[in-house]
């Protein structure tokens, strides 16, 4: 069988059997794609360790990250591992290849009093009443607040939220579902944003339905929100769901300055959310429970 095929079936199996994340599946797609493009699109079993390690040479020479690495060659044993299972391939050469250790570095975290200001900053914006400042507010304050991935703030629907235990229900890696807490911040601006911002947000949605459909529900021409999108707690500016490209430049713009970070990603809110928490005295396991980590090993880093 053809290496490409072997690929597919195994993105299939991790995407539809195992119920890996949609960015991981495309982690590890970009990851295939590319020991095809170096080993050519033969039969699989034709491929030796020789030829996996020269991949791995090629990318070294390149300068790719020690993680990165790691990572890739996680992934191709993957697909053997799976291919030997199916009987696709009687020897395993990837169980030869060496990976590069991790380099274990530490998180960046915003300090309290940086993102005291942030937040500060967001309120006030919110204050004019802007469905677009109250959006940004509500979504900076449930980051924050509940340490959540912000694949998980995006994916959250409005039932989703219990408003009276202060509580959102998250589905995370592997669509597992995890319920954590959130603060009285956090609540005072999703109330804010639900009850004046989204409704603006929602006609934003029906007017453009309207306008290229007559207000008929139909599959949407790009851009426009598609449906489902109306249960979503957070949208965008057309009425879609929003984005997580969309958080990381919300993030970026306004969390980055207060650290003197050129760049900087929604996962250092809840990196900073989950060093704070232990800063405050909480329990190990009970930011793991939050933060959704299978392993303790992985919350351990914020004590660091």
């Amino acid at each position: 069988m053809r290496t490409s095929e072997v690929v597919e079936g195994y993105l299939a199996h991790v995407a539809d059997v195992r119920r890996l994340s949609p960015a991981t599946v495309r982690a590890y797609r970009a990851d295939l794609a590319d020991l095809v493009r170096a080993v050519g699109d033969g039969d699989i079993t034709r491929i030796e360790v020789d030829d996996l390690r020269e991949w791995q040479w090629q990318a070294t020479k390149a300068g790719q990250a020690k993680a990165t690495a790691a990572r890739r060659a996680s992934t191709v044993r993957g697909m053997f591992a799976w291919a030997a299972e199916k009987g696709l391939v009687e020897a395993d050469p990837s169980q030869r290849m060496v990976s590069p250790k991790r380099g274990r570095t530490l998180p960046t975290v915003a300090t309290a009093e940086a993102l005291d200001g942030v937040l500060s900053d967001a309120a006030s914006a919110a204050g004019t009443g802007d469905a677009i400042a109250l959006r940004d507010h509500a979504v900076l304050e449930a980051l924050y607040g509940s340490g959540a991935r912000v694949s998980e703030i995006c994916g959250l629907d409005l039932h989703d939220v219990d408003h009276e235990r202060r509580t959102l229900r998250l589905r995370g890696k592997g669509d597992k579902e995890r319920v954590v807490p959130f603060g009285l911040p956090a609540e005072h601006a999703l109330q804010a944003y639900l009850v004046r911002g989204r409704p603006v947000l929602v006609a934003r949605r029906q007017a453009a339905l309207h306008e290229v459909h007559g207000g008929e529900e139909k599959p949407q021409p790009r851009g426009l929100p598609a449906k489902g999108d109306e249960r979503a707690v957070f949208l965008g500016a057309k009425g879609a769901r929003l984005g997580a490209r969309a958080v990381h430049t919300l993030v970026s713009r306004t969390v980055a300055p207060r650290v003197g970070a050129e760049v900087l990603g929604p996962h250092a809110l809840r990196h900073s959310a989950a060093t704070h928490l232990l800063d405050g005295g909480a329990d190990l396991r009970a930011v793991q429970e939050i933060l959704g980590h299978a392993s303790l090993g992985t919350t351990q880093i914020y004590t660091h």
